[in-house]
Order: structure tokens, then sequence, then C-alpha cells
């Protein structure tokens, strides 16, 4: 069944990222660096000051409390001022690309605003400060999405959750399939005596750390009601659910997040959907979808 035409780009996929208005800054962190033109500035060295204004998206730590969840900036710092110490250049225009790129290493980090002040430039008249200041962005991460919904209005949860994920910092909606039906799954195999399941895909392109982007995903089935606190058992009916199937070519596993998702290969509901927007996916580890699909429906899975 379709409830929504296939292959359909979302209208956000033309309107472009939406940035985070979240921001860290650090300023005046100085260090001595052999950088310029001249031999004796390769030979004495002088001192070099940064400025950098990073632009992330700050809810999750505020929410967890937990500075893994945000950029620190003592060893920031720290990695600035090896930046600066390290293997000389010529142009300070050069020694900013190097350190905004620094910046933007940091997971969350999607836009850096990074000046380099070269106060003690070899200038013949007097000056207070000369600078180079860049403006850049992290390249977006594909990242995608499973959404389902057997509880409720379920086409309008899904929208509404579309509409949330669009919204998100950093973020746009490239593309999302067709809503499929299926059958609820508990722990014995498929249910046709529990309320069926609507299922879709979408594909995001995003700055955001992938476990910022579970965060937002997690509160956005929050808003709709879901519980997944530890009294609810796994297989429960839902008013939504998403699912942060993969995020580039990440692999992890840890207790917070594992990517790819390690049952989306066995689920026709993921596969399905996926394939309506990107016939070219694969997932990390196990393949192209489209074989992995054909696969499970010939019951060799």
């Amino acid at each position: 069944m379709s409830e929504r035409a296939p292959h359909q780009r979302h209208p956000s996929a033309a309107a472009g990222v939406h940035p985070a208005a979240d921001r860290i800054t650090l300023r005046g962190v100085t260090a001595t660096g052999f950088h310029g033109v001249y031999p004796d500035e390769k030979r004495d060295g002088q001192r070099f000051v940064v400025d950098a204004v990073l632009h992330l998206d700050l809810a999750p730590a505020a929410a967890s409390d937990d500075v893994v969840d945000t950029v620190h900036y003592g060893e920031l710092a720290d990695e600035l001022v090896a930046a600066i110490e390290r293997d000389p250049v010529d142009l300070i225009e050069t020694l900013a690309e190097r350190l905004a790129a620094v910046c933007l290493a940091r997971e969350g980090v999607h836009r850096v605003e990074l000046t380099v002040h070269k106060p003690e430039a070899p200038i013949a008249v007097p000056f207070g400060d000369v600078s180079v200041t860049v403006d850049r962005a992290a390249a977006p991460t594909r990242a995608v999405v499973a959404l389902g919904a057997n509880l409720g209005a379920r086409a309008a949860a899904l929208t509404d959750a579309v509409a949330a994920m669009a919204a998100l910092p950093g973020t746009r909606v490239v593309a999302v399939s067709r809503w499929h039906d299926s059958i609820a799954v508990t722990e014995t195999g498929p249910d046709p005596s529990k309320p069926g399941y609507l299922n879709g895909v979408a594909l995001l392109d995003t700055a955001l750390a992938p476990t910022h982007l579970l965060h937002h995903l997690l509160r956005i089935e929050r808003e709709h009601g879901r519980d997944r606190g530890a009294h609810v058992e796994r297989w429960a009916d839902r008013t939504l659910d998403l699912d942060l199937i993969a995020y580039g070519d990440v692999t992890r596993d840890d207790p917070r997040l594992t990517l790819p998702h390690p049952r989306a290969h066995e689920r026709d509901f993921v596969l399905a959907p996926w394939l309506d927007i990107d016939p070219d996916a694969r997932i990390a580890g196990r393949g192209r979808v489209a074989e992995l699909l054909a696969e499970l429906r010939g019951g060799t899975r």
C-alpha cells in the first residue's frame, strides 16, 4: 500500500541545511610558531593567537550533562597549540586552514569561524594586529532513518516525524520512501492479531554527530508518545519508532549506539522502503540492500 509516491524528494532537500544557533567560542589560544615568508621568521619564531567559534548542537550535552556530548575545549586548545607548533608554512592563510580542519575533526562541529592573529608580523610601520579569518563547514554525512508506527494515526505520525527531522540543525531531508504496510513482529515472529505497522525510510544529509542525531530521534519519539522505559517490553506496540540505520560508512558498537543497525539486514520493512529511494544502497559489512532483501524474501536468511 502506498501513501506517498515512491522516490519523492522532500521539500527541504532544496531548501538547504538549517544551521544550529548554538556555538562554543574559544579565544586567545596562544603559541609560538615558525611560520612566515622570511628566513628569520622560520628561524626565530613568533607568537600566533587563535580565536575559534565552533557551531554545533549543544542540546544533547545540555540534556546529558556529559562532556562526551560536546567539545572538550581544553583538549581542543591543546590540539590547536600542537598544530601551530608543528611544521612551518609561509602564510597564515595556510595555517588558518590547518587549524580549521582541527576544529572540524571534532565530532559534532559542523562549522567553524577561525581567526589567526600574527601580532608580531614583520611590518615596517606601527600597527595593532594583522589577522586572517576563515569560515569553513564540514561536509554532511548521509544518514538512513527507518520510521514505523502501529498505533493511532500512523501516517500522520510518520509525516510529522519527517517534518521534525527536516527542522533539525545542520540537517536536510533528501528523500522519503512511500509508506509500506507490515505485520507486527513479536518475540515469537509475525503476529497478524496485533495492529499492523506503517513503515518507511528517510535519507538525511546531516552535520550532526551520530549520537547527536540519535538524541533528536529519541526526542521526536517522546514527543509522539513513545515510551522506551525499561518497564516496556521490547515488542510493545508503538506510536512512533525511529531507528538510525546507517550513518555514512561509520561502524561502531558501544552501549550508546551500534552502527549500522545490527538487525537492519533482517528486516523487510527496512530494506524494501530503503530501496524505494536508493536502489544502490549498501549496508557496511553486509552488502547491497537489494541482494539482502532478495535473500530475505527467498528464505535463505
